[in-house]
């Protein structure tokens, strides 16, 4: 998958889609997803262009990745996720149905959640 400036959340971040903001640094933008699936769930996105975990681990400067991981664990605690919990997902690829091509992380939280995933049938 290679990056397109295109994207829905690059168009996001360039403010030509409007989103409902829950939090945004220098580093990171994070917003209601708008086809939630759980009471509350939240992405959150580097500003940097990067397809995936890979690529953002790989490429981003050390004060992007902090800046963007202390971003995802202040929205949980200001979602007020931290005491009940709330789950983190990144998708990366074909297999894991990642349908935008930017890294990014969902925040689910406001329910029980359940398993993590499906056990394997063996």
């Amino acid at each position: 998958m290679t990056y397109d400036p295109n994207n829905i959340f690059a168009r996001i971040l360039r403010g030509e889609i409007p989103n409902k903001t829950a939090y945004e640094d220098e580093y990171a933008l994070a917003f209601h997803d708008i086809n939630p699936q759980t009471p509350t769930h939240v992405l959150v996105i580097p500003k940097g262009a990067y397809v995936s975990f890979a690529d953002f681990s790989a490429k981003a400067s050390d004060a992007e990745v902090l800046g963007f991981f202390r971003a995802v664990g202040k929205v949980a605690k200001d979602l007020g996720a931290d005491e009940p919990g709330y789950r983190i997902l990144a998708n990366h690829g074909r297999d894991a149905h990642q349908e935008v091509p930017h890294f990014h992380v969902h925040i689910f939280a406001g329910t029980n959640l359940g398993r993590m995933i499906k056990p394997a049938d063996r």
